[in-house]
């Protein structure tokens, strides 16, 4: 396996996108320079820049969603740790062959235009891991 690049994002779920924005500009001084909505996920996205990592903070667009259900048991947080690869395709069935427990089999569309995939908590010692693709 080829080791990933940089830590891509941070994702931070959020109960109301508008307050946390507000935060990371006025208290902690950067700039969002996106908003988007990730229909399928049912989250809603700002992103912002940190050097060369980028926070993502998530807030659910319905009560199932998983950022919904996250917060419902977590409370607001850290929900994700996610890397920049490259070959992400082969890299998915490596990962299953290792014992990798995967949520996504397949890589999918997320934000800014991302291929996507999330390995489970229960084989990353405890910490939802997405790997990022441009």
């Amino acid at each position: 396996m080829k080791a990933p690049t940089k830590i891509e994002h941070i994702g931070i779920a959020v109960k109301n996108l508008s307050d946390a924005i507000s935060y990371y500009e006025n208290v902690l001084g950067l700039t969002c320079y996106a908003v988007e909505e990730v229909a399928d996920q049912k989250v809603k996205t700002a992103f912002f820049m940190v050097g060369e990592t980028k926070i993502e903070l998530l807030e659910a667009t319905s009560d199932d969603s998983p950022v919904a259900k996250f917060i419902a048991k977590k409370g607001e947080g850290i929900h994700h740790l996610a890397f920049a690869v490259n070959g992400l395709d082969s890299l998915l069935p490596e990962l299953k062959s290792r014992g990798i427990e995967l949520i996504d089999e397949q890589p999918r569309k997320g934000a800014e235009e991302m291929n996507i995939a999330f390995l489970h908590p229960k084989s990353t010692f405890g910490v939802l891991t997405e790997l990022c693709e441009k």
